[in-house]
């Protein structure tokens, strides 16, 4: 599942269009991608992008025409909470619980050191990927760059694809690992490269912020989002309460929100 505020708060935007100096910014839409990217190479290495990392990550990169086709084809979320929230939760709802007890000892780890509780990790981790079974099948770098390269949302894509070349930079996945949805989000929980750069954690202390495969990883990363934007440890999570106001901070969507909070409180109450 993927309504990210990052995406659905400039879903009907204005086009942004890049602002350029010569040799360091690559203006979106200009001449053809090829050359788009070759200026934005350009410009990664003036901000002490590797050329290792550049090459790598941005070597046989092409524009992927269903992102944008998927892009100017979203559609404002329309369905009610009943209706979202019944949809989503009952089938998720035995596995989560299954869920809570196998990584129990990591769980409250986690609360200990971020004050989450692990209802809400799990609720989290369940809608957005089915528990890491649905993280999605797109090419990170190919989506961001395609993006970055399109007018719409331009500043907001070129500075995505920066952080994805720092991932492949500082080694937490190599690019062709990186695989996600199609707006660029990526791992168990579907973070933005910004968010990965910001957030992640090496919970299971194997030397990589890995957020396709380990679970500590994910779950952990995922707390650290939330404590960064202010969760109240020990407080409930229901909407008007302050939590919950985090949890807006995850997704900006009410409906979705809600049934992030709804799915935690009955995890909570599950035998």
């Amino acid at each position: 599942m993927t309504l990210r505020p990052l995406l659905s708060a400039f879903a009907a935007g204005a086009m942004l269009i890049a602002a350029s100096s010569p040799g360091l910014t690559a203006s979106c839409g200009s001449g053809n991608f090829d050359a788009w990217l070759a200026d934005f190479k350009t410009e990664a290495a003036a901000k002490g992008i590797s050329q290792t990392a550049i090459a790598t990550g941005l070597g046989g990169v092409t524009l992927d025409p269903s992102v944008l086709s998927r892009d100017r084809g979203q559609r404002v979320f329309k369905q009610s909470f009943e209706e979202f929230s019944g949809r989503m939760v009952p089938p998720r709802l035995s596995r989560g619980a299954d869920m809570l007890k196998r990584y129990g000892s990591v769980l409250s780890r986690i609360e200990q050191s971020y004050g989450v509780p692990g209802e809400v990790l799990v609720a989290i981790w369940g809608l957005e990927t089915d528990y890491g079974v649905n993280i999605g099948k797109f090419s990170t770098i190919r989506s961001v760059a395609t993006l970055a390269y399109d007018c719409r949302r331009s500043e907001m894509f070129r500075a995505e694809l920066m952080d994805a070349l720092r991932i492949v930079e500082r080694g937490d996945l190599a690019p062709s690992e990186m695989r996600g949805a199609w707006a660029g989000e990526i791992g168990q929980t579907q973070f933005m490269p910004s968010s990965y750069i910001k957030f992640a954690v090496d919970f299971d202390g194997n030397g990589r912020r890995d957020l396709l495969r380990s679970a500590p990883d994910v779950l952990a990363s995922t707390a650290n989002f939330l404590a960064s934007y202010g969760w109240q440890r020990g407080k409930d999570w229901e909407p008007g309460s302050a939590n919950f106001d985090v949890i807006q901070q995850w997704n900006k969507s009410e409906v979705y929100s809600r049934t992030i909070a709804s799915f935690a409180s009955q995890l909570a109450r599950a035998p």
